[in-house]
């Protein structure tokens, strides 16, 4: 138990600083209630360096996986906190400020930023799982404090009704794949991971083929995680959340479940088949299908449905879900040639995935900050987000921060080269070809052109549109005015220079995902191209 403690020293300062913020946010004092933005910095700075620092080797399918996973994690959350002031109590502490008392039950502060935490302590504790049990109680942990920072994240009555519709759908998408766990459990008498790696690959040596039960709960474990991925066909609710959620929470839910999501499949899939060998793909029959359907309608649909969009939002959730599409032609594409996953970054899907998370999460933080750092104040005095395309219009005159902030991460969205997205997409396209689905890889060529008309569409208006009082700034109605919270826009500036300046690192971060992604070989031999080329774990590896 000691041993797996000293893995989670970044966890650890994530969740002594939530305590720390959950008591400042209920202070009477207003100086302190403000540290809790800084304290909350400090600790996911702190997460950072103790992830570089400190993260060992895991005794799990993937066991290089914790040092990259948190410190992306914590880098992105960073950017996130940025973004993320002001999203509750604004009015409320505007009327303290006036003179009012303050009464901590009123104040949604403390309560926002604690869920913030404890959501990306989940996510760490995901990329630290090595057993069922752990990657369900962390998937869990990341999920349930994004559906109160949905229902509270604004006064209005959309965010409630996206919170409700997150709930319910969350909660069916968990007991999907906790039916699949269980299964799992069934056909191989483990929770661990190594442990299920072990049994599937007797199962595969003895049978030739895995059995029903186990087969079932493959499948329904993917069909659940395809819930935190916003993948078809649990796509459903996406739409409809970001948009009544404001924009900062939005940002959230497009990275931090989505990575949850990733990370589990990738465990799943590890113990259930990848081999890392001279062909380096050997997924179950019935999974490797499984993905591969899913990865083609979850391109399509979102892609489609997005060029039907005018509310910004809307687009960028659809565009979540095709992302998580061209990030399941990585998985399935799997770990590459070479055992260990040692080959080179652009033949190894997993690498290629998780660099893609990094690059998506740098991206869609500064798209979503122009959204919540601009806002409508009505007639009646209220404040509300800029909604449609056509509030973009020639923003890059009249705000040329903005302008240049949305041209950039939505060119980087769509893959325009030399800019970071081109480069995160292209080793999807590249382990794809090298693993032998060049179908997968046409459908996803086929979709980053289409996805191209809708986010030229977000990069477009403000750059070659003239700003119209009746067509675009002003539309709907009020004025648009900028954030008072710098700290947005310090997000979006910092977003759109990564889009550009990360490319100069794309070197040390490429060889920093593939080092992540070596995989725990096994001894179990079998014929090339056996389905026994799933290995169980030596002997003397360390398991959990």
């Amino acid at each position: 138990m000691i041993d797996k403690v000293q893995t989670l020293w970044p966890e650890i300062a994530l969740f002594v600083t939530t305590c720390v913020v959950m008591v400042l946010g209920l202070s009477r004092d207003r100086s302190t209630r403000r540290l809790v933005g800084v304290v909350s910095g400090l600790g996911l700075a702190a997460a950072l360096v103790l992830a570089l620092v400190t993260s060992p080797q895991l005794a799990g399918p993937l066991p290089a996986l914790a040092a990259y996973g948190k410190a992306v994690i914590a880098a992105i959350g960073l950017l996130l906190l940025l973004l993320a002031a002001g999203t509750v109590d604004r009015d409320y502490e505007a009327s303290v400020a006036r003179g009012e008392p303050f009464d901590p039950l009123k104040g949604n502060r403390a309560e926002f930023a604690s869920f913030f935490l404890f959501s990306l302590t989940g996510l760490m504790l995901c990329v630290s799982a090595t057993d069922l049990i752990w990657l369900f109680l962390a998937l869990e942990l990341t999920s349930l404090p994004t559906y109160v920072m949905v229902a509270i994240s604004s006064k209005r009555s959309r965010s409630l009704e996206a919170g409700v519709k997150y709930f319910f759908l969350g909660a069916l998408g968990a007991a999907i794949f906790l039916y699949g766990f269980v299964m799992l459990y069934g056909s191989t008498g483990t929770t661990s991971l190594t442990g299920i790696q072990a049994a599937l690959g007797h199962q595969l040596a003895a049978e030739g083929g895995l059995n029903t039960l186990a087969t079932l709960g493959l499948v329904l474990s993917v069909l659940g995680l395809c819930f935190k991925i916003a993948a078809v066909p649990m796509h459903f609710y996406t739409a409809d959340v970001y948009q009544g959620a404001a924009a900062t929470v939005s940002a959230f839910l497009a990275f931090v479940p989505k990575t949850a999501g990733f990370i589990a499949i990738m465990l799943i899939c590890a113990a259930a088949g990848w081999r890392f060998g001279d062909s380096g793909h050997d997924l179950p029959d019935s999974l490797a299908a499984t993905l591969s359907v899913i990865a083609v309608l979850t391109m399509t649909v979102g892609n489609v449905l997005a060029l039907l969009q005018t509310s910004i939002k809307r687009i960028l959730a659809y565009s979540s879900i095709a992302h998580s599409g061209y990030m399941l032609v990585g998985i399935v594409a799997g770990p590459g040639p070479s055992d260990g996953g040692g080959g080179g970054f652009f033949t190894n899907g997993l690498a290629a995935v998780l660099f893609y998370l990094l690059c998506y999460g740098v991206m869609n933080v500064g798209a979503f900050a122009v959204v919540a750092a601009l806002e409508r104040r009505k007639s009646d005095g209220s404040i509300e987000e800029v909604e449609s395309v056509n509030d973009l219009f020639g923003l890059c005159q009249t705000r040329p921060v903005f302008g240049w902030i949305m041209v950039l991460c939505a060119l980087g969205l769509a893959g325009i080269p030399p800019l970071l997205g081109f480069w995160a997409k292209l080793p999807l396209f590249t382990s794809g070809i090298s693993s032998g689905h060049i179908g997968l890889v046409i459908v996803l060529g086929l979709n980053s052109a289409i996805a191209a008309y809708y986010y030229l569409r977000l990069a477009g208006p403000p750059y070659l549109e003239k700003p119209d009082p009746l067509a675009g700034i002003g539309a709907g109605g009020g004025t648009i005015e900028e954030t008072p919270y710098a700290s947005r826009v310090l997000a979006g500036l910092l977003s759109a220079a990564g889009v550009v300046i990360l490319v100069a690192a794309l070197p040390r971060l490429m060889e920093a995902s593939k080092q992540a992604a070596v995989h725990m070989p096994g001894t179990v031999q079998a014929s090339p191209g056996s389905k026994a080329a799933m290995v169980a774990p030596r002997a003397d590896e360390p398991r959990p």
